[in-house]
Parts: structure tokens; C-alpha cells; sequence
């Protein structure tokens, strides 16, 4: 199975680096400032299960994508990887890609929005559904660093149409030392990893802590509950409810006393940078309004995070 993977940094890099390493067909798209590192470095992974050194690394620029595709027969699977405020580039970088017409789209982005635009752009039948339970940033020289044990992948199909290719993309994206699983309920894994996410992100963004020390302040584990129980009651009215165990298991980890936990939305924000805030949060809040649900811990945390937003954009 040909695999194409957008960008080479903390998720796509870690996954395609694990594959590669394996000896599978792997070409990762990248801007010509990462593929000329690539050939001079390889790709490097350092993480708790092991490090990885990729040699000789597979990388293709946009404005050859498409020429070398059609020399090659087609790619089967291609990963989308991308921050949801780079979606739109990230689109039309993996269109030409796309265009041989039988290729399946696998987006590994948080939230569910991106889902709509990428049915507009390609047809739903060709987008699968997918999520990654991991940790990783892309240092200064390059190099994919695993900041925990936790590398889990699962992707599945959200048609009874995608079952085959799903079946069929099992064994060459799980070659690699990353925990790659194939599901059947992929949308409800969406929702409820969407659900522990847009609490993690907002909660530890707004109070600038980590899990363990909001939950020593008086009031923290309450606000974090209603949090999870503002998204959860989103996900139900919406048609995919949080599984018990789901919901016993987040409400656990994002009340865990001694958790360092942060969120990538709290370092991003800390160094400055760009968010996910509407992705993750905002969508999460206008469809419970869109439902009349309440949620007024949400709705708190996204004001904070646009507020952040407003005053980046200012500076």
C-alpha cells in the first residue's frame, strides 16, 4: 500500500517515521525547507518505546505531488495531519494527490469540523474517520519527540462502503512500533475523544495549569465535571453518546490529583502561538447552542481563548 502523509512533523513525522522504519511505503509531503533537512538528517524519533532513525526518507514537494502520483500508479492512503487553522492549505496540498480518483483520505485532526469540509472537497466516501491518542512535538533541530508512553492511532470507516479498504489498511499501517487500531465505531471514538479533548484544552488554558493543580483548588474537579458533562450532553443530543466506560474513564483522568496533564493548546498558547480554539472549543459550544444545550464552563473557556486570539492578532 502506497502511503502519502501531509507534513513530517509531530504526528504525521511519528507515525510515518514508525512505518518507515518497518520498511513500509511511505512518502511523507513537505515544504522544501523540511525535505532538505529530511535528506541531510533523516527522520529522528525519540520516544519511551524505543528511538528511530530514518536514513533515507521519501518526501515529494506540493508542486510535484501530482507528476509523481500519476508516475507511480496512485497513492492508496493518504494521512492528513495538519492544525485545523491550516486545513484549507492542507487541502489543496493533498488534492492533486487525490485527483487519481481512488485514493481514501485518512485526517487524523481533532474535533469533527474538518470532516465537513473535507466531504465538500473530495466526497464522503473517500474520507475515513480517524483520531491519535499521543503526545509529540517537532524540536528546533527536527527531531520527533515522544513526551509519553501513550501512542495510540485509530482510524476506521464511517461508511459500510469503507469497510474493505479499512480491512485492507490494517496490516501496513500497524507494521511500525505504534499502536494502530482498527475501529468499527470510529465516529463515536471521535465524539468522545472530542469531548476529554475540548475539556483538557479549555480547562488547563483557562486556568494556565496543569489537571493536578486545578483540582486542588477549591472548586476545580466541579468546574472540570461540568465541563465533560456540558460536551458529553452535546455528543448525545447529536446522536453519539459517550460510552459509560468512555465517560468513567475521562472523568478519572481529568480529576486525577496528581496529573501533570496538560494540553498542545496550553503550550502553544504559552510560546505565543496559534490555536485550535474554534475546532476544538468553539464548534463544541455552537452546537450546543445550535441545540440549546448550556454550557457556560465551555463557553467561558472559548470566550478566554478568543480573547487570547484577539490580543495575538493586535500584537
Amino acid at each position: 500500500m502506497r502511503i502519502l502523509i501531509l507534513g513530517a512533523g509531530a504526528i504525521g513525522g511519528y507515525l510515518g517515521g514508525r512505518i518507515a522504519a518497518a520498511g513500509g511505503d511511505v512518502t511523507f509531503l513537505v515544504r522544501p525547507a523540511r525535505a532538505a533537512r529530511l535528506a541531510a538528517d533523516g527522520l529522528r524519533i525519540t520516544s519511551p518505546h524505543g528511538d528511530a532513525h530514518v536514513a533515507s526518507v521519501e518526501t515529494v514537494t506540493a508542486d510535484r505531488v501530482g507528476s509523481i502520483d500519476a508516475q507511480g500508479g496512485g497513492w492508496d492512503l493518504i494521512v492528513l495531519s495538519a492544525k485545523a487553522y491550516d486545513l484549507a492549505s492542507a487541502i489543496e496540498a493533498v488534492r492533486p494527490a487525490m485527483a487519481g480518483g481512488h485514493a481514501r483520505l485518512l485526517p487524523l485532526l481533532n474535533g469533527m469540523r474538518h470532516l465537513d469540509d473535507l466531504d465538500a472537497a473530495f466526497g464522503a466516501e473517500r474520507v475515513l474517520g480517524g483520531t491519535a491518542h499521543i503526545s509529540t512535538t517537532l524540536d528546533d533541530e527536527g527531531v520527533v519527540r515522544h513526551l509519553n508512553k501513550l501512542h495510540r492511532f485509530t482510524y476506521g470507516p464511517r461508511s459500510a462502503d469503507q469497510d474493505a479498504f479499512c480491512a485492507s489498511a490494517q496490516a501496513p499501517l500497524s507494521i511500525g512500533n505504534a499502536d494502530v487500531r482498527l475501529s468499527p465505531t470510529i465516529v463515536t471514538d471521535m465524539w468522545e475523544k472530542w469531548v476529554l479533548l475540548a475539556t483538557l484544552a479549555g480547562m488547563t488554558c483557562l486556568m494556565r495549569a496543569a489537571i493536578g493543580d486545578i483540582v486542588a483548588t477549591r472548586d476545580g474537579r466541579a468546574l472540570i465535571l461540568a465541563a465533560i458533562d456540558e460536551g458529553a450532553a452535546v455528543a448525545a443530543a447529536s446522536g453519539w453518546p459517550v460510552r459509560d466506560a468512555e465517560l468513567t474513564m475521562t472523568r478519572g483522568l481529568l480529576t486525577d490529583p496528581s496529573s501533570r496533564l496538560t494540553s498542545s493548546m496550553l503550550r502553544d498558547l504559552e510560546h505565543g502561538g496559534r490555536i485550535e480554539a474554534g475546532h476544538i472549543v468553539g464548534d463544541l459550544v455552537d452546537r450546543a447552542a445550535a441545540l440549546g444545550i448550556p454550557t457556560p464552563v465551555l463557553t467561558t473557556a472559548y470566550c478566554h481563548l478568543q480573547a487570547y486570539q484577539a490580543a495575538r492578532s493586535r500584537t
